[in-house]
């Protein structure tokens, strides 16, 4: 008996122990708590980022979020090069392939939305006036003004595909830069600009404000990586963090897709609308008409990057020689997704 007693003791002595041993497993690696900057847009395209910080998927993982609210995708993209942000979640520009071929090491980790036929997310828009005067297909815009944010936004890239699907180009029409969505829909309201290709949830906006009509889903006529997730060079350095972060956000686009794009259970469609409204600011009815597809697992449609590096090089946009290779970092992700 004093032997087994002993042996007992001696047991209990070594467990309080043993925990603190060096594990291998990375899910038994107690998370270190970390904060995470993160520049975004407030699009209906974000959300999957939504779902990840109201659903607390990223303090799962120990990272709280700083959120840093933009309203164009130049500055996050100049943000997130300079490290000023961990992360950037926005539209993929010439600024951001310009500062990938001036050696700056960001890069492009996820998806964040993409066009795709058959679902809503990015629309080419004229103007009541514009569109019951015949502005109502892409042939009809030449001669029209069109608003951007500004020369190598996506909104350019955008106008310039849709206008070349027909056989035209960008000389055809007149651009106007206004540098701020909230601009752009000011203006196609006062009738400053003929047309413009808005995103989700402006699109449904200024049609149910009755001041714009769709001419095409943009997806209809050109398939296109929008937007995406960004690592700054600073963070890219933190390999273990940027694997939690996009563990969160895949776990999140899993959720979105179930709901949104497989539409699996109406009671979870409500619950992500509910959340895209209470982050954009949108009514939940018109956040429910335009959801985009979005990769089940935050996946990237990566032969598009190419497609549109070749595009920008072409119109002479990015200065210097740029390999999608150079930009884009899929082994994060899939290391995200081993765990």
């Amino acid at each position: 008996m004093k032997k087994k007693f002993a042996a007992l003791l001696a047991l209990l002595m070594v467990l309080p122990f043993s925990g603190c041993a060096k594990s291998d497993d990375p899910k038994a690696v107690t998370k270190e708590k970390t904060e995470v900057s993160m520049a975004m847009l407030r699009l209906t395209s974000s959300a999957p980022l939504f779902i990840a910080m109201d659903k607390g998927y990223f303090k799962q993982e120990g990272i709280t979020i700083k959120a840093e609210w933009f309203d164009a995708a130049h500055p996050i993209a100049v943000a997130t090069a300079s490290s000023k942000v961990d992360v950037g979640a926005t539209g993929i520009t010439a600024s951001l392939f310009n500062m990938a071929a001036g050696n700056q090491k960001l890069a492009i980790v996820a998806d964040k939305g993409r066009e795709e036929k058959g679902f809503p997310s990015s629309a080419l828009i004229a103007n009541t006036s514009a569109y019951a005067s015949g502005v109502t297909t892409i042939e009809s815009l030449r001669g029209t003004r069109i608003g951007i944010t500004q020369i190598g936004s996506t909104f350019h890239y955008m106008l310039g595909r849709l206008l070349e699907a027909k056989g035209m180009s960008l000389t055809d029409v007149e651009l106007v830069p206004l540098g701020k969505l909230s601009a752009i829909m000011a203006a196609l309201e006062s009738k400053q600009i003929d047309a413009c290709i808005l995103n989700e949830p402006n699109v449904t906006k200024v049609q149910s404000a009755g001041f714009g009509k769709m001419i095409t889903q943009v997806g209809d006529v050109i398939p296109y990586q929008t937007s995406a997730l960004f690592f700054s060079p600073e963070f890219l350095k933190k390999e273990a963090v940027g694997v939690r972060f996009l563990r969160a956000y895949s776990k999140a686009c899993n959720y979105y897709y179930d709901a949104a794009v497989a539409k699996k259970s109406p009671e979870q469609l409500d619950e992500i609308v509910k959340i895209i409204a209470k982050y954009t600011n949108a009514p939940e009815a018109e956040v429910k008409l335009g959801l985009p597809y979005i990769d089940r697992n935050g996946r990237l449609l990566a032969s598009d990057i190419k497609t549109q590096i070749d595009w920008y090089s072409s119109h002479e946009m990015i200065k210097g020689k740029l390999s999608a290779d150079q930009v884009t970092n899929a082994v994060i992700l899939e290391n995200a997704l081993k765990n």
